[in-house]
């Protein structure tokens, strides 16, 4: 039976629908600022206190109430200081991140200002010249990260810099990982999949378990898809999603509650998900490069919340010819200075396909994982013309 091509960005929107609920489901446990990087917040994280509490320079100078004529200087401000008080026509020599005191607006700086009998002059300045508002990191009580945002390394920053010593983050997904086919079952082959996607899985900030391999055998796919879901938030195997007779993955996805059964993307069209027992399951293709391009492409927004493809700009060196226009293909290409080489073209260093881009051929070779980025494509591209390259490095 035919099977129903869903848009790659369709495909996206139902796993990202279904992270909502899956997130809800974990429980919440607080890490360290040392320990956030890529975990997801479960509760909204707010400014306790504003930040900082002071306006403070941005120069080295005189803090000065812009309405004064020539005040006196009365004090003088480092940034481990109180803010002194000052009285009207009174100004205070100030440092670099020191807090103004409380009556000045600006900060006159040391090249532009004249002092004579320890009275200072200059130019006629803004209020906020050169000042630092109070709060222009973080308003007390604002909310800084919204539930469900995944952190970074950078964040810890801010969270430390408002007093924020931990945040409470949703425990990681455990997620199984089951390779299917009698070939690597029995040895015959190697599992070229499960290493990279368990890779993958850590990048994103998750738990991944290489579980035991199955043959091409509809009862035992059942049984060790069904088992791995009983016991993992998610489930990602490879092999048996295309429509012979041995692909019984399909079939036991088809039997649960799907969520969608191919997607119009090649490399890695027979890519599939249903739920299982409570449990996201994501069929992968068994080619390796089919098997990534469809874990970077479809499945990773699930585990990140990140759907987005940052991209840079280059010149394609060689034309490729797409066979279809009903369909978007992800083009592995290798970056040289501001120049982007189809990886598998005739004209590359592994010359696999003449012009037409031929998906099967190289999504089986592992040497294509050597690109440092894809196109996508749903269109033939020209020699010369610019396109943008999604690197993998912000795939992982």
């Amino acid at each position: 039976m035919a099977r129903t091509d869903l848009a790659r960005t369709d495909a996206v929107e139902r796993l990202l629908d279904h992270r909502h609920r899956a997130l809800d489901s974990l429980p919440g446990e607080p890490v360290s600022l040392d320990a956030l990087a890529g975990r997801t917040l479960a509760e909204d994280v707010y400014a306790p206190t504003a930040v900082p509490p002071h306006d403070y320079a941005t120069m080295d100078g005189f803090a000065i109430a812009t309405d004064d004529e020539s005040p006196a200087i009365a004090a003088e401000v480092f940034p481990e200081d109180e803010p002194p008080a000052l009285d009207e026509g009174e100004a205070a020599r100030i440092a670099t991140g020191a807090p103004l005191p409380a009556r000045t607006d600006a900060v006159l700086k040391v090249e532009d200002t004249t002092v004579e009998n320890e009275q200072v002059s200059g130019p006629q300045l803004a209020p906020g010249t050169n000042v630092s508002p109070r709060g222009g990191t973080a308003q007390a009580g604002e909310t800084l990260f919204d539930a469900g945002t995944r952190l970074a390394a950078r964040h810890a920053a801010l969270l430390r810099d408002v007093g924020i010593e931990s945040v409470t983050v949703h425990e990681r997904f455990s997620v199984g990982i089951v390779a299917t086919g009698t070939e690597i079952h029995e040895g015959r082959q190697p599992d070229r999949d499960s290493a990279f996607l368990a890779g993958l899985v850590r990048e994103w900030g998750h738990e991944p378990t290489i579980r035991e391999s199955v043959p091409d055998d509809s009862a035992a796919v059942r049984s060790a898809i069904e088992s791995a879901a009983a016991t993992h938030d998610v489930v990602l195997t490879t092999g048996g999603t295309s429509v012979g007779s041995a692909d019984h993955v399909a079939t036991v996805l088809e039997a649960h509650d799907p969520l969608f059964e191919s997607v119009r993307l090649r490399p890695g069209r027979p890519v599939m998900a249903a739920i299982i027992d409570g449990a996201l399951v994501v069929a992968l293709p068994g080619k390796p490069l089919a098997a990534h391009t469809a874990a970077v492409l479809v499945a990773r927004p699930f585990f990140t919340g990140q759907w987005r493809l940052p991209s840079i700009t280059a010149g394609l060196t060689s034309a490729v010819e797409i066979p279809d226009d009903d369909r978007e293909y992800a083009v592995p290409v290798v970056l040289d200075g501001n120049e982007a080489i189809p990886l598998g073209h005739a004209d590359s260093s592994l010359p696999i396909y003449d012009e037409q881009f031929a998906p099967g051929l190289v999504s089986a070779n592992t040497r294509t994982t050597t690109a440092n980025g894809i196109v996508l494509a749903e269109r033939s591209l020209d020699a010369g013309q610019p396109v943008a390259v999604v690197p993998y490095r912000v795939l992982a």
